[in-house]
């Protein structure tokens, strides 16, 4: 008999494509469990009497796609950015005239591998979603916004904005904060401080930075678009 004709070999191929289309499956229900779940995070409110004020410190959150990030002027109601992030952490510290500040906060390996969708690899998701201590700040130095369907603009009072920066600050690892080069000449990581996980994201982080100074958001975030269906 043929090895081609073999009804044991047959039998096992046929239960190789069950589990692997089980499998197959079994991740696509994950992921859109995931994604379903993220947008109700976003969809149920905290704080959600707040109200912005008539006049304040105009904040930024952007969305590139993967990554939400919050820009925050250099120096506003009493709040002082260059004690911790210094023109010379960047390559070209001209770009440090720019009188703005984006933040952003994720595991290292995503975090630096992933500027783009086109450089999501599926080791780097899984390793990120699986979980990690090795977390990095990452920091532009920008000018003001222009808001738009991926800048969306805030407005704070005082002492929202102080609760905000006090997340921030609470986000770079103790110590002097350590910096390596970003992706361009304007922009470095940070070490930061806290666990990520898929529970925890880059866009977890924004979204908890926003509930902690008392702005409306939602619950929780873990998409771009749930934290900016959510303003």
């Amino acid at each position: 008999m043929q090895a081609g004709n073999n009804p044991g070999k047959a039998a096992r191929r046929r239960r190789f494509v069950r589990v692997l289309s089980a499998l197959l499956l079994t991740i696509a229900l994950v992921f859109a469990g995931y994604g379903a779940a993220g947008l109700i995070g976003g969809a149920i409110p905290a704080n959600a009497a707040w109200q912005p004020p008539e006049q304040g410190i105009r904040i930024y959150i952007e969305d590139n796609g993967i990554h939400t990030g919050i820009v925050v002027p250099k120096r506003a109601a009493g709040v002082d950015w260059n004690t911790i992030v210094r023109s010379q952490d960047i390559a070209d510290p001209r770009y440090a005239a720019y009188d703005h500040l984006a933040f952003g906060w994720g595991d290292r390996a995503f975090y630096i591998g992933t500027p783009r969708w086109a450089d999501v690899r599926p080791a780097t998701v899984l390793r990120a979603a699986i979980g990690s201590n090795d977390t990095v700040l990452h920091v532009e130095h920008v000018p003001v916004p222009e808001p738009g369907g991926r800048v969306r603009t805030v407005l704070l009072r005082p002492q929202e904005y102080r609760r905000l920066a006090g997340f921030i600050r609470a986000s770079f690892a103790p110590g002097a904060p350590r910096a390596r080069h970003g992706y361009g000449p304007y922009d470095a990581f940070y070490a930061g401080e806290g666990r990520y996980s898929a529970l925890n994201t880059c866009n977890s982080w924004t979204g908890a930075a926003l509930r902690f100074a008392g702005v409306r958001m939602g619950v929780w975030t873990p998409l771009p678009v749930s934290v900016m269906m959510s303003l």
